[in-house]
């Protein structure tokens, strides 16, 4: 306790002397005022944009007087005076950090831009200050070779070896030159991550189709307002603007039958930084992908891949790569069969017309009316933005006892809406915020993340402030936001992400991420919920009868969830080989990245009919979104996801109360607190089985028949919610579900640094 008050001591003199002028600051700067808002929520109706760099500047110098505290102190060190210490550093900085991050990303500005691209090299020259601070590395590093001799319980244990390895991650063992040019690289690479999603940004706002009255065959009356809407605000007279926006760009591409927009509308999206001109992004690719591969180099890896993956569960990239390509060929020969059969409809409307990728969603759409009677329009009815919510609400109350009150707190739009989430108990347990609705300064797609984490202060829980953010199609006229199939699964699969961070309960903060390629199982397994008839039956209602949603709608659903999964799969896992394959270069040369990427997509035998679904030159996921070499992910945890989901049906209820509370307490709860495998094994008593990821992907069949016809024949239930696709497949925001084989997971994920949570690309947390 002498030490703990020796650096508080420490700390009240640095501080003092600036107090009178702190003290002033933070009347002016509400950001470094004391937040008085209920719940602790940040002061959103004061914060202004001028804010945020006084208050960073503030923040990152007392982190600084922080870790000064803890390489000043002249005792030996402890786990208390040097772990403990610096867990708690950093609060203010880290709070801020959130709460830029995420209202950047959903309510964006030219101002907040200019910020972000001053701020973003500062924070990471800040990093790195601390990070290769020898003096303070040196007692961290005592305390690591000395760990089996300190008495340590394992959450000790963990906080201390992930530190250390986050640490040497970060190049603390570097010499002074070459930690230098490191420091460098990561400020060179943070203003290229902020250029890159800035450029991705505004091609898509730029991008409008004009389209007169007479061109909107085939759209419903929403999609036509909402057109008609936009056009009125562009001041286009007379006029429907369709644009780059999920909401406006699938429909179109689904429905209309005007093939040259269609193509116009397509090429527009797949375009998107990638036109030569001020906002082109095949440079910052070259200029990212040099840099981060030096950065490998110099910490010792062959390729930034195997830099990236040394921390995950699956450890190397030839493990990641072999779970992909174990998917790509069962994908892409499905994908074959269902272009042969959409080229037949096709012929019948153009005879001698090529098939082009922008036909797939059309003729998609149209195949499976002809084989289900079904037309997704037909259930919008049914899940209107309220329904779904409900949903959810309804699904947490019925697994973890948990209920959600609106409140009225400040919030960054006012599109955004929050509540109070509620424990069994009644207790509190954080605020949820929504943002629902695509504008103009919100980026693409849908996540999750934090406003504030949780942590301990002085032994009590500080709970979380969450945000779930989407661009779902909006209300018109008098009628409510009504969902697609993949909205309705994406706010499941978002929700899912909330409930992790609202759970969390962890001790110590240097333990609150988990591995990139588990942080998706807690929001994966939220969408198997999502079509199941006994979960339909709580809130799908037509919006305007209140009736529930009939049978007949139900059967044809689950009888047309395997439709398309060739596409769906085979894009999806095309993205993921191309960035797991250009993260695997060990040896860089300026590339042309069209010609580099279609070089890898023609060596995996693609079609040309399927592009992967992000193209480089807007691949946010990967340039600006945390997840580079690590789009997998997805793939990886729907093993899990699956697996876990069959716990609950093994049971005969898919409300099990006790499964649920083992799921919340085993690893909702624990956070990063141990390694990802240790966690999902304390809760399903065994390793993940794909047999039930493939019986719901449909590319397994263990009656021997061929799993396609298999699961068109009989409508399996098996996984029906997360395999639901929409017209032209499914188009996940942020959670995309996809298919990993026998041996790519590994029985011992022990040793796994942690990963960044989920964050807002082209479509976070997924995105579209």
């Amino acid at each position: 306790m002498r030490t703990v008050a020796r650096l508080c001591l420490v700390l009240y003199t640095m501080m003092t002397f600036t107090a009178c002028g702190s003290a002033k600051k933070a009347e002016e700067n509400p950001l470094l005022a004391e937040w008085t808002a209920p719940f602790g929520v940040p002061p959103f109706d004061k914060i202004r944009t001028e804010h945020y760099l006084p208050a960073f500047e503030r923040a990152m110098s007392l982190h600084d007087a922080e870790i000064d505290a803890i390489v000043s102190n002249n005792d030996e060190p402890t786990f208390e005076n040097t772990m403990l210490a610096y867990d708690a550093s950093g609060k203010l900085l880290a709070r801020l950090s959130l709460v830029f991050g995420m209202v950047s990303a959903a309510e964006t500005n030219d101002g907040l831009q200019a910020v972000q691209e001053q701020l973003m090299p500062k924070l990471a020259a800040h990093e790195d200050r601390i990070r290769m601070n020898d003096r303070l590395f040196g007692r961290i590093r005592t305390l690591y070779d000395t760990r089996r001799t300190l008495g340590l319980d394992a959450e000790q244990m963990r906080l201390l070896e992930k530190t250390y390895d986050e640490f040497v991650r970060s190049g603390a063992l570097l010499d002074a030159e070459r930690k230098a040019r490191l420091g460098r690289i990561n400020e060179e690479l943070s203003l290229l991550q902020v250029r890159f999603g800035r450029n991705v940004l505004a091609e898509t706002n730029a991008f409008v189709l004009p389209v007169g009255g007479g061109q909107l065959g085939g759209l419903s009356n929403d999609v036509r307002d909402a057109a008609r809407k936009k056009a009125l605000e562009l001041g286009l007279k007379d006029k429907y603007a369709i644009t780059l926006d999920g909401p406006s760009r699938i429909p179109f591409l689904t429905y209309s039958p005007e093939r040259e927009l269609r193509e116009q509308l397509y090429k527009a999206y797949v375009s998107r930084g990638d036109h030569d001109d001020a906002h082109d992004n095949k440079q910052i690719v070259n200029d990212l992908i040099r840099l981060r591969l030096e950065k490998a180099g110099l910490l010792g890896y062959d390729s930034y891949a195997d830099y990236v993956l040394s921390e995950q569960m699956a450890r190397t990239p030839e493990a990641a790569g072999e779970l992909l390509e174990g998917v790509w060929e069962p994908a892409l020969a499905r994908a074959r069969e269902e272009l042969a059969q959409m080229d037949s409809l096709l012929q019948t409307d153009r005879k001698g017309a090529v098939f082009e990728a922008w036909d797939w969603w059309y003729y998609a759409e149209k195949l499976r009316k002809r084989k289900y009677a079904f037309d997704e329009e037909m259930l919008r009815p049914y899940f209107s933005i309220e329904n779904v919510q409900t949903g959810i609400f309804f699904l947490a109350n019925r697994l973890y006892g948990i209920t959600f009150r609106p409140v009225v707190v400040p919030v960054y739009h006012p599109d955004a809406m929050a509540y109070e989430a509620l424990d069994a108990d009644g207790t509190h347990l954080g605020v949820l915020y929504f943002d629902f609705f695509p504008r103009e300064g919100k980026s693409g797609g849908a996540w999750c993340g934090n406003f504030t984490e949780q942590y301990y202060e002085e032994g009590e829980r500080v709970a979380p402030v969450v945000g779930i953010v989407c661009n779902f199609t909006p209300p018109v006229n008098s009628s409510p936001a009504l969902l697609n199939l993949d909205e309705t699964a994406t706010l499941f699969h978002e929700f899912g992400h909330a409930l992790h961070f609202l759970f969390h309960d962890v001790k110590y903060r240097g333990l609150t991420d988990v591995e990139g390629d588990f942080v998706e199982l807690p929001s994966q397994i939220m969408e198997n919920w999502a079509f199941e008839p006994e979960m339909l039956r709580h809130y799908a209602t037509h919006y305007r009868t209140g009736e529930i949603i009939p049978d007949h709608l139900v059967q044809k659903l689950r009888r047309s969830a395997g439709f398309n999964q060739g596409f769906a799969l085979t894009e999806l896992v095309a993205a993921a080989r191309t960035d797991l394959d250009l993260h695997r270069m060990s040896r860089y040369e300026p590339f042309e990245v069209d010609a580099y990427e279609k070089q890898l997509t023609d060596g995996y035998g693609l079609i040309p009919q399927i592009a992967p679904r992000y193209r480089f030159p807007y691949f946010s996921h990967i340039f600006d979104g945390g997840y580079s070499a690590g789009y997998y992910f997805y793939i990886w945890a729907e093993v899990l996801d699956k697996d876990a989901f069959e716990a609950f049906r093994e049971s005969g209820d898919l409300f099990d109360r006790r499964i649920a509370h083992a799921f919340r307490t085993e690893i909702l709860e624990k956070g990063g607190s141990a390694d990802g495998m240790t966690l999902y094994r304390a809760f399903r008593g065994k390793n993940p089985d794909k047999r039930a990821m493939l019986r719901a992907r449909g590319l397994s069949d263990e009656s021997g028949a061929t799993a396609g016809a298999a699961r068109e024949a009989t409508g399996s239930a098996a996984g029906s919610s997360a395999g639901t696709t929409v017209a032209g497949g499914r188009l996940p925001s942020d959670g995309p579900e996809t298919v990993s084989m026998e041996g790519a997971l590994p029985s011992d994920g022990s040793g796994m640094a942690s990963a960044g949570r989920e964050s807002p690309s082209d479509g976070a947390g997924a995105r579209e």
